[in-house]
């Protein structure tokens, strides 16, 4: 049933797609209190990120991300986990996420792919 959104435990969607010859699995999941995007190329969850709205008073909103474990001497992650974190607060949700990425290649093409892959198929 890969891209169909089912319903238990929580709402989520499995899908594979090829990013730059790799076939990429991909999972979103939508908790009562959080986003979980999983997303592998080696089976495996790899880096696993966290990102959330800061709750503030500015005009402009600010987010923080950081690595939970995994690889922290790569800023294309973080910018990847910024840039959906962002989309995710500009749709109007508040929920942090968390971010798995096992990859093979970690190039900007691959990154963007991902990114498009996940809003397509986004719950939120």
């Amino acid at each position: 049933m890969g891209g169909l959104e089912q319903r238990f435990p929580v709402p989520y969607k499995n899908l594979s797609v090829e990013i730059k010859g790799n076939k990429t699995d991909l999972v979103v999941c939508r908790y009562d209190d959080h986003f979980l995007v999983m997303a592998t190329q080696i089976g495996t969850m790899g880096t696993v990120l966290h990102a959330r709205k800061e709750q503030g008073f500015t005009v402009q909103p600010t987010f923080n991300v950081s690595v939970i474990f995994g690889k922290r001497d790569e800023p294309m992650l973080l910018a990847i986990t910024r840039q959906l974190i962002e989309h995710i607060s500009s749709s109007g949700s508040s929920m942090p996420l968390v971010l798995s990425l096992g990859l093979k290649d970690h190039s900007m093409d691959t990154l963007k792919g991902i990114v498009s892959a996940v809003i397509e198929n986004r719950l939120w």
